[in-house]
């Protein structure tokens, strides 16, 4: 029987490598100024080689979105990473709060210039728009699970419909607001952490 496991390896490792060139250029040139070509040429493939991967540059992008956001190359759906049924699974309101803080901060930490990235590309891309919605309807779709948690368990405070708390909740976490914090105004992680917990108690949660 033929072995293909040495072929698959090199095959990830050529991935991988498309990915780690992709993910520097974003960050480098942006969207629109990064091109098939000068991923392959960073990543040291042909251009038919990114092209049979991946099919197309914006599928690179997607590639390396994912794995920033998954701090990974599994294929795991956000809502079944440990860390995330970790979270849920909190004894208390306030720990489940605190747990997403911690999620979200190391999330952003790896993600949040490439999704700098998505957001000024999108004023000039078609697809970088269309990426960019998807990912956003993702994000508030996958973090109103907080807020239905919360209504569960009798936790959500009194007058705020789940609406409103799920807008909360998506503001609060939002790539925009963690890049105000960290980069404009120079706060360190630990201090963007605590005060997204903080945020997200006194403004979810009954007092």
């Amino acid at each position: 029987m033929y072995d293909n496991s040495r072929r698959d390896q090199a095959t990830r490792a050529t991935r991988a490598a498309i990915v780690a060139a992709g993910h520097e250029l974003f960050v480098e040139l942006g969207y629109p100024g990064t091109t098939v070509a000068r991923i392959a040429n960073r990543a040291g493939v042909g251009q038919a080689t990114v092209y049979r991967l991946f099919g197309s540059k914006r599928n690179v992008l997607k590639e390396v979105l994912d794995i920033a956001l998954g701090g990974d190359d599994q294929p795991i759906e956000v809502q079944q990473r440990p860390e995330v049924r970790a979270a849920f699974e909190s004894k208390t309101p306030e720990a489940m709060l605190e747990a997403f803080a911690r999620f979200l901060r190391l999330t952003l930490d790896r993600s949040g210039a490439l999704q700098q990235v998505l957001l000024t590309s999108a004023a000039v891309d078609p697809e970088a728009a269309e990426m960019l919605a998807i990912t956003r309807q993702q994000r508030h779709t996958g973090q109103s699970r907080i807020v239905e948690a919360l209504m569960a368990g009798g936790a959500l405070r009194p007058g705020l419909s789940a609406s409103e708390a799920a807008d909360v909740v998506y503001t609060l976490m939002s790539p925009e607001v963690h890049r105000i914090l960290t980069t404009e105004r120079g706060w360190n992680p630990d201090q963007y952490e605590s005060w997204l917990a903080f945020a997200l108690r006194t403004q979810l949660l009954a007092q």
